[in-house]
């Protein structure tokens, strides 16, 4: 099975840079469910996450920072 999901995570900062930046690591996942609990655990972390769906998956799905909370409750509620 094909990746159809990816979490995007900002990393912390180490050293000193010269130039403001936001370094970010991505991970790739089957299943929506095994994304949500890699995202959960970044949260919790304090990481600002992001997440999606991989082209040419459809329906196409892009989880915001702002709303991976909302994202991750849907799969508790059910």
């Amino acid at each position: 099975m094909r990746p159809t999901w990816y979490v995007t995570y900002e990393v912390h900062k180490r050293g000193v840079l010269p130039k403001r930046r936001s370094p970010r690591l991505t991970t790739t996942f089957e299943t929506e469910a095994e994304a949500k609990d890699f995202a959960r655990a970044r949260l919790h972390e304090g990481l600002i996450v992001f997440a999606g769906t991989i082209n040419p998956h459809v329906p196409r799905q892009l989880v915001s920072s702002h709303d991976i909370a909302a994202w991750l409750a849907d799969e508790q509620e059910e």
